[in-house]
């Protein structure tokens, strides 16, 4: 590479120059943005879980939505959540981002240290972005604990008790007026980019290439001149089409009046309470959700956001799929019904495909938001009828920290808090375990 002012570099041809000597691997980056969606109730692990090998696998039934970008998924397999201890679902949720315990935890029942979220956002975000991070969720506080069960982002950053919830944000139309309400990505920056568009990246090399060429043989020498002509030439023919659209851009705002985001505040245990205008919005309000975080991230509003499609009772109806009775109830109130079951986890697949598409898509420079990000999915159990948190379903996708995606890693007995400790690893933080150490053995090897 021939590096320039800031962050500006060129790849070079092979020269004679750089003789037969062995070229060190480049650290990669550290990650730059974080996103952890939850969805309740677990899954049915076998028909989640791949087939094949770890680098030629087909997707089960229910991951089978994702198939158009398996090349950006780690399918994380057979990790089990040690530290999910106290309540059947709370646990669960609590330690899914902490890797602490419920039992014991001096703060009502919300475990005993940060969230893996809020030590990320204390790297990324202080002192950087307008928010230090985002907690959405969509029919949130659907259960007799009116919302007291469930905020999984749990507060301080670092390990500075008390550590209190996070609750997080339900209301589409408060979201979309705080994060876009004022936000205009028009004239100045489109003027920034057309004058950009006019200087040339050889521009930024200073004097790094008049070192260079002294030191070059008449072989190299042509060879060099020759490269960056055709970038100049590619430049030239570049700056005679239209520009790029800005990464950072207003999400399209949609009619949210049929949805009461407070609605589930005041079911009972069995969800009596129904609001079926409100369920049968929750497809559109989570893609709204989704496309806020998702440009709340490109336009730097913040960089770790989180997702939770319901709290871990899941007393809503799914019209738009023929079900009418609430996700609850097809995992154990009505007895198991893996057959419902699935159609609800294939939904949710359908939704995670959505968000990465759209992640995929926006430029954030020579690459997408997503290759820059890290995203983290996941729930409070595996299994629904027994609760149990072993061989927990997790996904990671994106190629922040070097990721190495399009895989299907199997970690069989080991501590999901050996993830956590990972994905901090990941955004440049070195330290060797997380959450309750009585649950942690290390960084998981394999993942870049």
């Amino acid at each position: 590479m021939l590096r320039g002012a800031g962050a500006i570099a060129v790849a070079l041809p092979w020269l004679e120059i750089m003789g037969t000597e062995r070229l060190a691997r480049a650290q990669p980056a550290p990650a730059r943005r974080f996103l952890a969606v939850y969805t309740p109730g677990g899954t049915l692990i076998d028909r989640w879980r791949p087939t094949g090998t770890e680098t030629s696998f087909t997707l089960g039934p229910i991951l089978a939505p994702l198939a158009p970008v398996q090349d950006r998924l780690l399918v994380v397999d057979g990790l089990d959540m040690l530290s999910a201890r106290g309540e059947q679902h709370q646990s669960g949720i609590i330690a899914w981002l902490t890797g602490t315990a419920q039992e014991g935890s001096s703060n009502g029942g919300y475990g005993s240290g940060p969230s893996v979220d809020q030590v990320i956002a204390s790297r990324l975000s202080a002192g950087r972005t307008a928010k230090a991070s985002l907690q959405l969720a969509v029919r949130w506080a659907t259960g007799k604990s009116h919302g007291l069960m469930s905020p999984m982002n749990i507060a301080n950053f670092e390990d500075t008790a008390p550590y209190r919830p996070i609750p997080p944000r339900i209301d589409p139309v408060e979201i979309f007026t705080d994060l876009f309400g004022t936000l205009d990505p028009g004239a100045s920056n489109d003027a920034a980019r057309r004058l950009a568009r006019k200087q040339s990246i050889l521009d930024f090399l200073d004097r790094r290439y008049v070192d260079l060429s002294a030191r070059l043989g008449a072989a190299d020498k042509q060879k060099i001149d020759q490269h960056l002509t055709k970038i100049r030439e590619i430049e030239r023919s570049l700056s005679s089409t239209p520009a790029a659209t800005s990464a950072c851009r207003v999400p399209t705002r949609v009619d949210t009046s049929d949805y009461n985001p407070s609605a589930g505040l005041n079911s009972d245990d069995v969800g009596s309470i129904k609001d079926t205008s409100t369920d049968a919005a929750i497809p559109k309000v989570g893609k709204l959700m989704t496309d806020m975080l998702v440009m709340a991230l490109a336009c730097d509003i913040t960089a770790v956001g989180t997702l939770q499609w319901s709290d871990t009772e899941a007393k809503y109806s799914l019209p738009w799929l023929n079900l009418t009775e609430n996700h609850h109830f097809y995992q154990e109130m009505g007895g198991f019904r893996p057959a419902e079951c699935e159609l609800i986890y294939t939904w949710y697949s359908e939704q995670h495909l959505y968000l990465l598409q759209e992640m995929e898509k926006v430029d954030m420079g020579g690459h997408s938001l997503l290759d820059e990000s890290v995203v983290f999915f996941g729930s409070e159990i595996s299994d629904p009828p027994t609760h149990m948190k072993k061989n927990m379903p997790f996904l990671l996708a994106g190629g922040g920290g070097g990721l190495r995606t399009g895989r299907w890693v199997r970690y069989p007995n080991l501590p999901h808090n050996n993830l956590l400790v990972s994905i901090l690893n990941l955004f440049g933080d070195t330290r060797t375990r997380f959450g309750g150490p009585a649950y942690c053995t290390g960084p998981l090897t394999n993942l870049t």
